[in-house]
């Protein structure tokens, strides 16, 4: 039996279109995953990194979140990190400045929170001074329970504060250097 070549050559050349094909079709559905993964992403932490700016906590429970994509769609972020200035969703830049504006705002509600307790003891005090006997010792024990009021407040919301700050200090020494997981970073001789 003989084999005609010109059938030979027309089963190669199919042969070789429906690889070029299959090629261009795997290629095309590569692109089409990666473009899906990048707007999946934008999608996720687009609102959380804009959420992030006012409230330091919104960052510091997405953080861990957003390093885990990071490590798990790699491409996709190279190609989103290579459009942007900085790193997505939480660069350096916005680590710094969440840390900034923590401690911003901690001091802004010290003062708020002195003010208000001055004002308290203040009236308190001057009821003090106009009254006396028992109506003295209920001002005194009051004058007593807004200052004890106002001492568990502040060790409260200081513990807070301090808190935010060191975890937002470990992420912004994790991503100054190379490895940007603070968990590593801390363990890394």
């Amino acid at each position: 039996m003989s084999t005609d070549p010109a059938l030979t050559l027309a089963v190669t050349v199919l042969a070789a279109v429906c690889g070029v094909v299959g090629l261009l079709v795997v290629t095309l559905l590569r692109a089409r995953r990666r473009d899906a993964q990048i707007l999946e992403l934008l999608a996720t932490f687009g609102p959380v990194a804009e959420r992030a700016r006012s409230d330091p906590h919104v960052l510091l429970a997405w953080y861990p979140i957003a390093e885990a994509a990071r490590r798990t769609f790699p491409d996709a972020f190279a190609a989103i990190d290579q459009n942007g200035t900085d790193r997505f969703p939480f660069g350096a830049a916005q680590l710094e400045t969440a840390h900034a504006r923590w401690t911003t705002d901690w001091l802004e509600w010290e003062q708020t929170h002195d003010a208000e307790y001055r004002l308290k003891s203040e009236a308190i005090e001057a009821e003090l001074d106009r009254s006396a006997g028992t109506a003295s010792q209920a001002a005194r024990a009051r004058l007593d329970t807004v200052e004890r009021e106002k001492l568990e407040r502040y060790q409260r919301r200081y513990e807070e504060y301090v808190r935010t700050s060191r975890a937002l200090a470990d992420l912004t020494g994790a991503t100054s250097g190379t490895d940007a997981n603070p968990r590593r970073a801390e363990t890394t001789p």
